[in-house]
């Protein structure tokens, strides 16, 4: 376990730039690679910690800059399944460009909410135990993502929520999706649709930035399991 946690700090550096950061692990280890005297549980879970404040801080940048989810297909935020139906009768009545609006404001939501999992992450990572570090280490290559989503989903959905709200009012997306559903309305045989579009955007941003995580995990995965 020891072996792996040190190769990870060595060869993520090459994978992506934000690893570089990554040479702290290595030195908060102490120099202690191929010593006799081993590491401790505490050394062990520093380090561990280190990493995933690297690789978590990392998944927000990406996601919390401006496209960071709208020119991401992956975690781009749609239009909510329960209103597709409307999409195409009002586009087919002039009203695409303020779909498309509509689209790129939700994303622009999630992206300005993001930066607030920082804070959320690092308290998971500090509350970390040893058993956990472990489990980490030894699991498969979402662990730590699983470990996040099961410590930190709700508080980050909390915490999401005003800003997501913030940004929809002041972008026009609340009231441009008032206006499509009064629209969309007044299409003979339109059925009647309501929606929590904040609480949408709110989920989709969490998921979106777990995925991410979890890609940052995925790359560190086969190097973890050789060790």
């Amino acid at each position: 376990m020891i072996q792996a946690l040190i190769i990870i700090a060595l060869l993520l550096t090459s994978i992506h730039p934000a690893w570089a950061q990554l040479d702290k692990v290595l030195k908060s280890l102490g120099g202690a690679v191929g010593g006799g005297s081993g590491l401790s549980d505490a050394k062990i879970g520093s380090g561990l910690q280190e990493a995933l404040k690297v690789g978590t801080e990392s998944a927000v940048v990406q996601t919390g800059r401006v496209d960071g989810f709208l020119l991401n297909k992956a975690i781009k935020i749609l239009m909510p399944k329960p209103l597709q139906a409307m999409e195409q009768p009002l586009r087919l009545v002039g009203y695409g460009p303020q779909i498309d609006e509509f689209v790129v404001g939700m994303n622009r939501a999630a992206e300005k909410a993001v930066p607030f999992a920082k804070d959320i992450f690092w308290e998971a990572i500090g509350q970390m135990t040893f058993d956990d570090a472990t489990k980490i280490l030894n699991g498969g290559d979402t662990a730590a993502t699983d470990y996040f989503k099961a410590k930190t989903s709700k508080k980050l959905q909390t915490a999401f929520r005003p800003s997501v709200e913030d940004v929809m009012n002041q972008v026009g997306v609340n009231q441009q999706y008032n206006e499509l559903i009064g629209r969309y309305k007044s299409v003979p045989f339109a059925k009647s649709v309501t929606f929590d579009v904040n609480q949408y955007v709110t989920e989709k941003a969490t998921d979106g930035l777990f995925f991410v995580v979890g890609q940052e995990e995925k790359r560190s995965g086969p190097i973890r399991r050789r060790g």
